[in-house]
């Protein structure tokens, strides 16, 4: 068999009868993060109340949980069930595709709630004039298109290169994974998943870092009222970006650094930590602590309008 048509995933061998356990374990989870998220959505789409800006994007994030996890869950959940853990190389790089464009979305989502938050507190009276959902509809439209333009580059070089293995230490498809089993000098596709990375993931992450340090600074000048109610939208979303920023950096440094002295369960779960639990964790933190989606949610569950 051509080492450049199909990929093993090799994690999934010998596991013996514990695939059963992990198969209803993930099965559970994958249901938990529908169910969660799909509440999410349904309220804020029938609450009219809540059709502003920043419950729309707090329904893009699990969306988005719902589409990154699409990726993962259902490819996973069989082959736990498989006796052969094969995956072509399309079916691969598509894989790589849905997940890397779920974190860049992800990540532009994080940055739009940032502004979101930055202009309601730095200027309240211009906010409706500035964040419309026609503008974050741009904004988002936009670094979509240019993150898919990268990730399209790299799958494109990717798909050039000449595979001299086919063993992935993973139990998804990773680009960078997929390169490294190439015999061919891969320095391009490097290159430009670094550049990816930088425009994507540290770029956005510094301007979510620059918005919420100017909120504390604004919020410290101002009356406790002030600093309080800023506090009970901003910590909700503060919580969100830090989970799914260590998330991200675990996944990136276990990518990158392969000498690291771990077990094998424990270096898996670092890698998926990004597609496991902050899907789980953002309708439960919106959920809870935004008292008009949770006001709302009660609301529909007891039938009124």
């Amino acid at each position: 068999m051509d080492n450049g048509t199909y990929f093993y995933f090799m994690l999934f061998e010998n596991l013996g009868y514990i695939r059963y356990a992990l198969f209803t374990t993930g099965l559970i989870l994958y249901c938990v993060i529908i169910l969660f998220n799909a509440a999410i959505i349904i309220t804020i789409f029938q609450g009219p109340s809540l059709h502003q800006p920043m419950y729309i994007l707090i329904s893009c994030l699990s969306v988005n949980s719902v589409y990154g996890t699409a990726g993962f869950f259902p490819r996973v959940l069989t082959d736990l069930l498989s006796d052969t853990h094969l995956i072509s190389r399309g079916a691969c790089i598509l894989q790589s595709i849905v997940i890397n464009s779920y974190i860049t979305n992800e990540n532009t989502i994080l940055m739009l709630m940032a502004l979101d938050r930055f202009v309601a507190i730095i200027k309240p009276l211009q906010y409706h004039n500035i964040i419309t959902p026609r503008f974050l509809a741009l904004l988002f439209l936009l670094n979509w298109a240019y993150s898919m333009l990268c990730i399209s580059v790299i799958v494109i070089f990717t798909l050039e290169l000449k595979m001299c293995g086919n063993k992935l230490w993973k139990v998804y498809c990773h680009n960078y994974e997929v390169v490294k089993l190439s015999c061919v000098n891969s320095i391009i596709v490097n290159i430009m998943g670094l550049y990816m990375l930088i425009t994507t993931v540290i770029i956005p992450l510094s301007l979510i870092i620059y918005s919420y340090v100017k909120i504390l600074i604004i919020c410290q000048r101002s009356s406790s009222q002030f600093m309080r109610k800023s506090f009970q939208t901003c910590v909700p979303h503060i919580v969100v970006l830090l989970n799914f920023s260590v998330s991200v950096v675990s996944e990136i440094t276990l990518s990158r650094v392969v000498n690291l002295n771990m077990s094998v369960g424990l270096s898996v779960f670092l890698s998926l930590e990004f597609l496991l639990i902050p899907p789980i964790l953002n309708p439960l933190v919106y959920g809870l602590s935004l008292s008009d989606i949770r006001k709302k949610n009660i609301c529909l569950r007891n039938g009124c309008r």
